[in-house]
């Protein structure tokens, strides 16, 4: 028997929150939080270091449960990810 009434608990087909927390951050970063020390309200927010947030929103690309969730933003970082990895590709090729 799970215990439902810690925040992190979730059904096992849906994220927990601090997954949630990190999609909605990321989103609303990328809807123009411009100005704002974003490293800072990370630490704030989620009480993660940049580089564990970074990790875990990579992670999360991933994850169905996150596509789920947040389809739009999952997809554009897919997107931007493998765009990343063709330009270093292309660059280590020369």
């Amino acid at each position: 028997m799970s215990d439902s009434s810690t925040p992190e608990s979730a059904e096992p087909d849906e994220l927990c929150a601090s997954d949630r927390a990190i999609l909605d951050l990321e989103g609303s970063w990328q809807t123009g939080n411009l100005g704002v020390d974003k490293e800072a309200v990370i630490r704030d927010r989620l009480g993660l270091s940049s580089p564990r947030y970074h990790l875990r929103l990579n992670e999360l690309i991933d994850d169905e449960r996150a596509a789920r969730y947040a389809p739009s933003l999952v997809g554009r970082l897919q997107r931007v990810r493998s765009q990343q990895r063709r330009s270093r590709s292309a660059q280590l090729l020369g």
